[in-house]
């Protein structure tokens, strides 16, 4: 078992199963020591502040970013490959007045920096929007830089 895996586990996460692409592309591409992870949305659906709220939203984007975790695990076998987070970006379908997009993608984000500390601190983007695939409440994409091998 591998020292992210088992830090998960120390924090009562787990990785769910890595899902399949829905279209034409591929879940990660590296290029480099960079690793691009595809989007990927999460399966509460709804706009926050008017169907969902903030705190749901906010476990969801957790739960999204787990999705990406499940995918690089699949993908190099473990997460021990990653040497630091580079970027979140993050899609949050919300109503026309919610303006706490930050605040929700923090969901990720501590996931991210209680796994790989000063690390796991990483650039990112908080967009509100008014429509994701198969009505999303988010979707998540990621930039991580793997350990030179």
């Amino acid at each position: 078992m591998s020292t992210h895996t088992e830090m998960l586990e120390s924090l009562g996460l787990t990785l769910p199963p890595a899902p399949d692409p829905v279209a034409n592309y591929l879940g990660t591409k590296r290029s480099g020591n960079l690793l691009y992870v595809s989007g990927r949305k999460s399966a509460l659906v709804g706009k926050v502040d008017k169907h969902v709220s903030e705190e749901a939203a906010k476990e969801a984007a957790r739960d999204t970013v787990l999705l990406l975790l499940a995918i690089i695990k699949q993908d190099l076998g473990s997460l021990d490959h990653i040497k630091s987070i580079v970027k979140l970006q993050g899609f949050i379908r919300s109503s026309a007045k919610f303006n706490r997009q930050p605040q929700v993608l923090d969901g990720a984000s501590e996931v991210l920096i209680a796994l790989w500390g000063e690390r796991g601190k990483h650039a990112r983007t908080a967009t509100g929007t008014a429509h994701l695939p198969y009505g999303a409440t988010i979707q998540l994409d990621m930039i991580v830089e793997l350990h030179d091998t």
